[in-house]
């Protein structure tokens, strides 16, 4: 009985160093004098000797040398064989946006008050005023049956409004003629025309996500900003980019299309510039764009602007009108008639200053592109589910209210009961969601991880709604007719689920597989320390940095037993 009882000591001693995140040294002495206590207390051999094993391993990996020289060094030089070299887009990928407060749900020990710090979001006077005005009077001018299943296009009267109160422009500066609108107030705008299906949204939310415009505002020359802001933020110029082909879709970095530097016409004139060919689809607002933003591989076989002959992916401006550049075509999408379409390139001559941000920027187009996702995948597709959910949320209970079966309204019926809990649970959850990862953008933030797992739960949950108000409409919400608000919604939900980053690449790549590494304390640094020359620094830190990564891990394990046992009423809780 008195061994168990010590068993059970140890076991107590063993948790309460590792939950109090206790130094090796610290556990070796507190085993140390367990053991000496046990054996005066007369415990049953084993015992003793499974407490002087545990004593000596705390010793000897308490002293430094001896466990860098017979643990970390030999582990170091295993790790560095086994782990695939990361590849530099793999690295600005990872690199991408800022660690938020995904990185307090790694720790173990999460700042509640980091993420409670974050002021309300809110819209200024002026942004309230737009959408109290333009947007609400561009909503009643949409006739959503009409483009889906009758004309295909959005009225001429409509672009034209939009054009003329600046949609367009919402994240572009002021001085260029942009409304330089907050991200909450952009979430907040996108939501309420979402409401009116993606043929609108998709006009309005394109351009002001990742493309020209955003490109151009980050890392465009003041050259390019001047001409080209002023005229994407008025509707003079129609932007899309062009990331996507036939061999490259959430693996963006496969793009076959390559642009060779050369010289050539433009304009009358021989230039330096670039022969691009490229082939790409699913291009959102390809059909109607007067700018084309283009994502291809840059080549230098001769060396015409510098010594590097693979540069990799750039990013350029290519006017529709340039020659060899073949655009028009319209994709149907499912649900939902948006201006989508392909765009090809047979050798399009470009010259080197249609290049964002100049030949400077040659080869920085994954960089730019990865540091711009995060924001898109903040805004416009959460967005988008909101409306989406709102909207069930709203019509399904009403219909649920009003639709009697044996004399019940049917929201009575359990069955019925549990998808509506579902909706209005799912609505509540998207619209805080996007709002307050909004209000992290306007705070500086560049959230890639959060942005990730934003887009793939807010689709995944307008995705769920749609479903479950389709279930609870039953025979009203299969029949066609401009009075279905379900319809459209459920059929075109795949298109959400799918772009920018399937949703099941989203989740197994981005959410685990950068997560796990940008987000974790230790895993990216161990990773960083594997691609670089092994030597005694690099032993030395990998040493410090693992067996951190250790007592992380055993505290993490401590922590979660104890939080178990006693409901958490010990530890600090958001209030």
């Amino acid at each position: 009985m008195l061994t168990l009882l010590f068993l059970l000591a140890a076991v107590i001693l063993e948790t309460v160093l590792a939950y109090l995140s206790a130094p090796v040294l610290t556990a070796a002495i507190a085993f140390g004098v367990f053991t000496v206590v046990s054996i005066i207390g007369g415990v049953a051999g084993w015992l003793v000797l499974v407490l002087l094993l545990a004593t000596a391993v705390l010793g000897i990996l308490s002293v430094s040398s001896v466990r860098q020289s017979h643990i970390s060094k030999p582990l170091y030089i295993w790790y560095k064989k086994i782990l695939p070299d990361l590849s530099e887009t793999e690295q600005e990928a990872i690199d991408a946006g800022t660690v938020w407060w995904d990185g307090d749900l790694f720790s173990g020990k999460p700042d509640w008050n980091k993420l409670l710090s974050n002021p309300l979001p809110t819209l200024t006077e002026e942004e309230q005023a737009f959408i109290d005005g333009p947007v609400h009077e561009l909503c009643r001018m949409v006739d959503r049956w009409d483009i889906n299943h009758n004309t295909s296009v959005i009225p001429k009267e409509i672009t034209d409004f939009i054009h003329k109160k600046g949609f367009l422009g919402m994240i572009i500066p002021k001085e260029y003629g942009g409304l330089d609108f907050s991200e909450v107030a952009q979430t907040e705008i996108l939501s309420v025309l979402g409401s009116t299906g993606a043929c609108i949204g998709n006009y309005i939310g394109v351009p002001n996500s990742l493309g020209p415009g955003e490109l151009l505002i980050k890392y465009g020359t003041q050259e390019q900003r001047d001409h080209y802001l002023p005229r994407l933020a008025k509707g003079q110029e129609l932007p899309c980019f062009a990331l996507t082909g036939p061999l490259a879709g959430s693996d963006a970095t496969s793009l076959p299309d390559t642009g060779i530097v050369c010289k050539g016409k433009y304009k009358g004139k021989t230039v330096l510039g670039i022969k691009i060919n490229f082939n790409k689809r699913y291009i959102t607002l390809a059909p109607v764009a007067t700018l084309i933003g283009l994502a291809f591989k840059l080549q230098d076989p001769d060396h015409l602007i510098g010594e590097t002959e693979d540069y990799g992916i750039t990013c350029a401006l290519i006017p529709r009108k340039t020659k060899g550049v073949s655009i028009g075509r319209r994709h149907l999408p499912i649900g939902e008639t948006f201006l989508n379409g392909p765009i090809l390139g047979k050798d399009v001559f470009i010259p080197l200053d249609n290049i964002i941000g100049g030949v400077d920027n040659a080869g920085k187009g994954w960089r730019m592109l990865v540091n711009c996702l995060s924001v898109g995948r903040c805004i416009t597709l959460p967005s988008g589910s909101n409306a989406s959910t709102q909207q069930m949320m709203l019509g399904t209970t009403a219909y649920a209210s009003l639709r009697k079966q044996f004399g019940i309204p049917i929201k009575k019926f359990e069955g019925v009961q549990k998808p509506l809990a579902r909706i209005c649970g799912s609505a509540y959850i998207v619209n805080a969601a996007r709002l307050h990862t909004a209000q992290s953008l306007i705070m500086g933030e560049k959230p890639s991880v959060p942005s990730a797992i934003l887009k793939y739960h807010c689709t995944e949950m307008a995705r769920q709604s749609t479903i479950d108000a389709m279930d609870i409409h039953g025979g009203k919400a299969i029949m066609r007719g401009d009075k279905n608000y379900v319809a459209d919604a459920y059929s075109s939900i795949p298109i959400a689920i799918t772009v920018e980053g399937a949703n099941i690449m989203t989740r197994n790549f981005m959410i685990f597989g950068q997560g796990a590494t940008r987000s974790h304390p230790f895993v990216l640094r161990e990773m960083e320390l594997a691609n670089m020359e092994t030597n005694e620094e690099t032993i030395e830190e990998f040493d410090e940095i693992f067996f951190k990564h250790v007592g992380f891990t055993l505290t993490n394990a401590a922590r979660s037993l104890v939080m178990g046992l006693t409901g958490s009423h010990f530890v600090a809780k958001p209030t």
